[in-house]
């Protein structure tokens, strides 16, 4: 471990965000250790390169894993030979629920002493670095926080187990990437009508002038007209196919408002009245 005067940082996977991140906190005055598998991978100026997980763990306060969710539990696995006790194990990698609780399961039963903490990065990492937005949960959350906080990371805590952190930034994925699918087909098939210009601004406008309000009215309205709505939907759909574009998400709203017909719309949360 770092003395007092500063921390030491491993970071697992040194591709664009954990590059990005291992950048940052060699400028904040952390020593960070660096590991990538790919061997075409360089680690940034200032970042000792290592051979292994373990090697890069060995003697670090923290540990942050980015490098993806297919590789997040045998890095984990590999890595815990190098850690003490009192490490903080930080999971960076966009995955299920599960995948931080199976995580969490595994350094619990090493018996390693290591805290474990899912970390949910809520913006694309380039540009923002150690300072993207982070929601942070699990039994090493604080100490996470606490380490990092005064290094220029944003993190806000929630009280609960790993796994929560990884939900919160999965329901908003839900939203804003499904969010981001209709906008790409729906500009695909303006480009195919001649129209794309027209559709652009149009849906800038839209997204300018959203407020809570917006969400309200989208969801009640999807619910008392989805008869309506279903239809209108399936004529999209067709039209897109006679475009030549696939409506991958014009038939997929027909099928969620033809699910809701006749059903209630739920009530607002109660900040959102």
């Amino acid at each position: 471990m770092s003395g007092p005067d500063g921390i030491s940082v491993a970071v697992l996977g040194l591709g664009e965000a954990g590059g990005a991140i291992a950048t940052d906190l060699v400028a904040a005055g952390v020593t960070v250790r660096g590991y990538d598998p790919a061997p075409e991978v360089q680690a940034p100026a200032g970042v000792t390169e290592t051979g292994s997980e373990a090697e890069a763990a060995r003697g670090c306060d923290v540990v942050l894993s980015v490098n993806s969710a297919k590789a997040a539990v045998d890095a984990l696995r590999a890595g815990l030979a190098g850690t003490a006790a009192g490490t903080v194990w930080a999971d960076l990698n966009t995955t299920a629920p599960q995948t931080k609780r199976t995580l969490d399961g595994i350094v619990a039963d090493s018996g390693s002493g290591v805290a474990f903490v899912d970390v949910s990065l809520m913006t694309p990492v380039p540009g923002f670095g150690l300072r993207t937005p982070m929601l942070v949960s699990g039994g090493g959350a604080a100490r996470y926080a606490e380490l990092l906080g005064p290094l220029g990371a944003g993190v806000e805590v929630l009280g609960g187990p790993a796994g929560l952190a990884a939900e919160r930034k999965l329901l908003r994925s839900v939203f804003f990437k499904g969010m981001a699918a209709a906008v790409v087909e729906a500009l695909e098939a303006g480009r195919a009508a001649g129209c794309e210009e027209w559709l652009w601004g149009n849906i800038a406008d839209e997204l300018s002038r959203a407020t809570d309000a917006t969400v309200q009215r989208i969801v009640d309205g999807s619910y008392r007209h989805a008869v309506r709505r279903t239809t209108e939907m399936q004529a999209a759909g067709d039209m897109l196919v006679d475009l030549g574009v696939e409506p991958a998400i014009a038939y997929a709203s027909r099928d969620l408002l033809k699910r809701i017909t006749g059903a209630e719309p739920p009530a607002p949360p109660t900040a959102s009245r």
